[in-house]
Formats: C-alpha cells, sequence, structure tokens
C-alpha cells in the first residue's frame, strides 16, 4: 500500500514539474525591449477582448511573449484583478450582502 501511495506521489510530482515554466529565450531577440509592468498591466487589463479577437486572429496574442519577466507577470495579474474590481468584483459582494441582510 505503501508503495503505491509513493508511485502516486512520484507521478503526480513529475507532471507538475512537466508544466514547469522555463526561460524565456525570445526575451531579447533583435533588439526589441521587452515589455515591462505598465504593459503587463495594460495587457491583463484588456485580456478578455484580445483572448476573444485571438480565436479568430493567429498573429495576436493575450501574452506578451518579449516580456521581462516577474514585473510584466505581475503587472499582468495586476490588470486582470483591475479588470475584475472595477468592472464586477464589488457589485457581487454587495449583492450578497444584501441578500444576507435581507434574510437576517
Amino acid at each position: 500500500m505503501k508503495t503505491k501511495l509513493w508511485l502516486l506521489l512520484l507521478a503526480v510530482a513529475v507532471l507538475v514539474t512537466a508544466c514547469a515554466a522555463g526561460p524565456n529565450v525570445v526575451s531579447h531577440v533583435d533588439g526589441v525591449q521587452p515589455a515591462g509592468f505598465w504593459k503587463g498591466l495594460w495587457h491583463g487589463f484588456i485580456y478578455p477582448v484580445t483572448f476573444i479577437i485571438s480565436l479568430f486572429n493567429d498573429n495576436v496574442n493575450i501574452y506578451e511573449v518579449r516580456n521581462n519577466g516577474n514585473w510584466y507577470d505581475f503587472g499582468f495579474v495586476a490588470g486582470i484583478g483591475l479588470l475584475h474590481t472595477v468592472f464586477g468584483g464589488h457589485r457581487h459582494v454587495s449583492r450578497r450582502r444584501r441578500k444576507a441582510s435581507a434574510t437576517a
């Protein structure tokens, strides 16, 4: 029983590590300046529209491959969070509070 559990854990570990991101080898190709925090913030904010366009156009991606790493990623996630906060996150909370106060 313990051997099967260890084999299962090993298989899960191998599967998870296979999904790990590697280095961005194309970030400094052709002398193009990589995208930073502000572009990441913008790309995160417009990702729903970009995603729909990317379904029909192979030249459009929702994530900039040529980026400067962690700052771009932080901006991208912050843009997504900002989008959901501005256009919907607070509305759901207020509805829940109204329903909870109405039933109490």
